[in-house]
């Protein structure tokens, strides 16, 4: 993000957040917020993810989204990540380790911040279907 303004929005959710947990109206409006700024700037897919939290949030009063998975990745040529095929199934949520609520929306953030790196922008995408899924949204 260049914008300025939307810098310090995102660190002050990030403070709050931290500071005194999810509290719904002020979590809620200040990512519509930084949507209409994010928006402004161009980026459609931190626009696509903080619409996508604001509205979890509203409907369920948490952040219910489990911090996506480690998906083993590997650079090609160009940087840009692919996913390297491995003999394990992907385990079932219910088999791992679920960390839900602030840490995985703090996590979720924290993405945001550094939106550029690939690798960000893969974990980004995975809350967007991970968003979509929970709202019957087909990704």
């Amino acid at each position: 993000m260049e914008n300025i303004k939307a810098q310090k929005l995102l660190n002050k959710i990030q403070r709050d957040l931290m500071r005194n947990g999810i509290i719904i109206n002020t979590i809620v409006e200040d990512l519509k917020e930084l949507r209409k700024l994010v928006v402004e700037e161009n980026i459609p897919l931190l626009a696509k993810v903080t619409r996508l939290a604001h509205e979890h949030i509203s409907e369920n009063q948490d952040f219910l989204i489990a911090i996506p998975d480690d998906i083993p990745v590997e650079l090609d040529e160009n940087g840009d990540p692919i996913e390297v095929e491995t003999e394990e199934e992907e385990t079932e949520v219910e088999n791992s380790e679920e960390i839900t609520g602030q840490e995985s929306l703090e996590y979720m953030l924290s993405l945001m911040a550094e939106h550029s790196n690939k690798l960000n922008e893969e974990e980004l995408r995975e809350y967007v279907k991970a968003l979509k899924a929970d709202a019957g949204e087909d990704y």
